[in-house]
């Protein structure tokens, strides 16, 4: 491999964690490189998801503060990730991509917009309520539904997690973010299992990427837990809106 190419990918594996750390949509920096420098379109999906695995365990040792009272929770959505997470996987590998490709940009842009109008959507919620309460159905049916997306495609993941524990339940941005770095490391993790079963991997590709995830994934998560709430809802939101918009163009 070249060089050029190394510099490159160990880059694109940085980006893609800082970005993960933060919110999520890593993958729209990593996978377009590795399309770019010649790889097949499921090779470089698939070496993309195995690779920047790393990143997201990277993230979840960032936030460690404030998961460590969410063990419980934790334990409870992890079976629904693992569930999503593997539906997706074969999804990638058993079915045509061109309707999911369609649907997909809608889904992160309306991800993205819930996670906008978060705050005003959890007043009227909890109207009549004396305190803010946990929404059980919505979380699980949520975290499945943004698991199966992560364990197709994986781009922006974050983001649906995120609009998701947000609405579900009444802690917050801080530890919804904590839950959503695991959450997506789950999802991320369980995906590369299937695709490292199936094969079709390009190894040397996957070491650079994993090296840059891993320094990527603890910086992001550092920078978003500096972030004040406000600019880091923004910051979600314009990364949301961005992938998007780059999937649709």
């Amino acid at each position: 491999m070249p060089a050029s190419h190394v510099v490159l990918i160990v880059l694109a594996g940085v980006g893609a964690g800082i970005f993960n750390g933060v919110a999520g949509g890593g993958s729209l920096i990593s996978f377009p490189i590795l399309l770019a420098l010649g790889y097949p379109a499921l090779t470089a999906n698939i070496t993309n998801t195995v690779g920047i695995w790393p990143g997201y365990l990277a993230s979840a040792a960032g936030y460690r503060s404030e998961i460590g009272d969410q063990a419980r929770r934790l334990a409870r959505l992890t079976p629904v990730a693992l569930a999503g997470g593997v539906a997706g996987a074969l999804l990638l590998l058993t079915t045509s991509a061109a309707t999911f490709d369609d649907v997909v940009p809608w889904l992160v842009l309306g991800a993205a917009a819930l996670f906008a109008a978060q705050p005003a959507l959890r007043r009227v919620l909890d109207r009549g309520s004396a305190h803010p309460r946990t929404r059980p159905v919505l979380l699980v049916a949520g975290v499945f539904a943004a698991s199966v997306y992560g364990g197709y495609f994986g781009a922006a993941m974050g983001v649906m997690f995120l609009a998701v524990l947000g609405l579900a339940l009444p802690v917050s941005i801080a530890h919804t973010s904590g839950l959503r770095a695991v959450l997506s490391m789950i999802v991320n993790g369980i995906a590369a299992v299937v695709f490292l079963v199936h094969g079709g991997l390009a190894w040397e590709a996957v070491g650079l990427l994993a090296a840059g995830s891993l320094v990527g994934g603890y910086i992001g998560a550092r920078v978003a837990l500096a972030l004040p709430a406000p600019a880091l809802r923004a910051v979600v939101v314009v990364i949301g809106v961005g992938t998007a918009v780059k999937l649709l163009v």
